[in-house]
């Protein structure tokens, strides 16, 4: 709990500057064409990061990691995070100067609806130029925080993508005006950014003794294992990931403005789930890593089985509260500047679909390290398949009446077929059995959501209200719902006996 804290706190920090980053976009740009082209340009890069960097190669790097930790020799270790290293430098650097070159055909293929708009397109190219080698730069960065995280040094590379978003409002604010193309000078923060990233962990990781020199070596043993793991894994960890970016895909084949739109209410499911979610994983999977390589079972059940109560906890009152604010929440934060209303009520439309969806997107973070910490990729690429299968035909079924709102609840609706399928997987195979308790949990939580839902409900004005207030009255108002909402919540589980012992890990 004292290590999921002190990444959530780092991470709350990183999502709030975030979300002030994206208020500032949404000022400059709005949902504009070129707005549009931006989120492309970054999405494509972003989307890898998230393979590369905290998806794929982490979930099948750290249980390797802790394996040669607890079995072999120091210097055996820095062998392995040499040649680790140098190879993932070598794969990255050859994806980045194909992606650099090949920018118009990647663009074509993750937004092929911008072909009927030349312009759009060149622009976009133009940007991933720039954005794409962000890829190398933070995927490096993310190899550096896997080492961190093993060595239980969880707050630099939780406080790591603070610089992001300081970079990119840097950019939007003071570097656009000065530019013939505003909107290019987001492009050259997010390479700034991981530039900076990178250098921040370095002398982090130089005093823990693993800062060694890159070699390739593709025949390395614990190389191949990595690389056998990450494979199967690139598809399992990522399936929500996939199903967002084809959200971006068909949404640029709808009309202009939907790509921002669903851009806008994903960063606001995305602040509890980065905050939460992502925190509780990365906190669990050094320990289950361990827990398996020690052969104790009963402490690695009970440690899912408390990460699954902690995303509960947290999960279904940030889902009801982002459901019943979408509006408010929206035009707090984005309403200003280009932003019209008619950008606000669309973005809040498809925030209610991915609100649906928050909770298995958080249970699946922290149900899918059970497999990979026992280094089982084959079970979650299966079910990941089956979801992805899913996602597709409810998108075929939902864009052509709910168009953008379709696509987000097509993610929704497939994030929980995964989450139930790793969920049951886990329970079949007996690795996660429930632990005492969990009657009176659920009992104390349907109670402290129900009372939070109606103070929310009874507080918030009506959108139109929010629409046209300026900026102070929407912070004050959103400012006493938060505190209400909050108050009210924790208040009754107090009274209902929840105690501070029932949210310590297991020991």
């Amino acid at each position: 709990m004292r290590s999921s804290l002190v990444v959530a706190s780092m991470t709350m920090l990183s999502r709030v500057l975030g979300l002030l980053r994206d208020v500032v976009i949404a000022f400059v740009f709005g949902a504009s064409s070129s707005a549009d082209a931006f989120f492309v340009a970054f999405k494509i890069p972003n989307f890898l990061r998230r393979l590369f960097a905290e998806g794929a190669f982490n979930q099948a790097f750290v249980p390797v990691l802790a394996e040669v930790s607890e079995e072999q020799s120091r210097q055996a270790l820095r062998s392995m995070v040499s040649y680790v290293s140098g190879s993932l430098l070598l794969v990255l650097a050859l994806l980045t100067g194909l992606a650099v070159l090949g920018a118009p055909w990647l663009v074509w293929l993750f937004a092929p609806g911008f072909g009927d708009e030349p312009d759009k397109m060149a622009l976009t190219a133009d940007m991933l130029r720039l954005t794409f080698p962000y890829l190398l730069l933070i995927s490096m960065t993310g190899f550096f925080g896997s080492l961190l995280n093993h060595a239980r040094q969880f707050a630099i590379p939780a406080v790591t993508p603070v610089l992001l978003n300081v970079s990119l409002i840097a950019a939007a604010w003071w570097l656009a005006p000065k530019l013939a193309v505003p909107v290019m000078a987001l492009a050259w923060g997010v390479m700034v950014a991981g530039l900076l990233q990178l250098l921040l962990q370095l002398p982090f990781v130089a005093r823990l003794g693993l800062l060694t020199r890159p070699r390739i070596g593709f025949a390395n043993a614990r190389v191949k294992q990595v690389m056998r793991l990450m494979l199967p894994a690139l598809f399992g960890v990522s399936v929500a990931q996939i199903n967002l970016l084809l959200d971006t895909v068909l949404a640029s084949l709808l009309q202009s403005g939907s790509v921002s739109w669903l851009y806008y209410s994903d960063r606001l499911m995305e602040l509890p789930l980065g905050v939460f979610g992502i925190a509780i994983a990365t906190v669990i999977l050094p320990g289950l890593s361990k827990q398996h390589a020690g052969a104790d079972e009963q402490t690695f059940s009970a440690t899912l089985d408390w990460a699954v109560r902690m995303v509960l906890l947290i999960g279904v009152p940030a889902a009801l509260a982002l459901w019943i604010l979408a509006e408010p929440l929206l035009a707090t934060l984005f309403h200003y500047g280009a932003m019209q209303d008619g950008d606000v009520l669309q973005s809040a439309a498809s925030l209610r679909a991915y609100a649906v969806g928050l909770l298995a997107f958080m249970l699946v973070k922290v149900l899918a390290p059970g497999y990979f910490a026992r280094q089982d990729m084959k079970t979650p690429v299966r079910y990941g398949v089956w979801a992805m299968a899913a996602n597709m035909v409810f998108n075929l079924a939902l864009i052509w009446h709910f168009a953008h709102v379709g696509l987000a609840m097509a993610t929704a609706l497939s994030a929980f077929l995964n989450a139930g399928l790793l969920g049951y997987g886990l329970w079949r195979q007996k690795v996660w059995q429930l632990a005492p308790g969990w009657g009176a949990w659920l009992a104390r939580l349907l109670l402290a959501n129900v009372v939070m839902l109606v103070v929310l409900l009874w507080w918030r004005s009506p959108t139109e209200d929010w629409l046209q207030w300026g900026m102070l009255p929407r912070v004050e108002q959103m400012a006493m719902l938060v505190v209400a909402g909050a108050v009210s919540y924790a208040l009754v589980l107090i009274l209902a006996g929840l105690r501070k012992e029932h949210l310590r890990g297991p020991q």
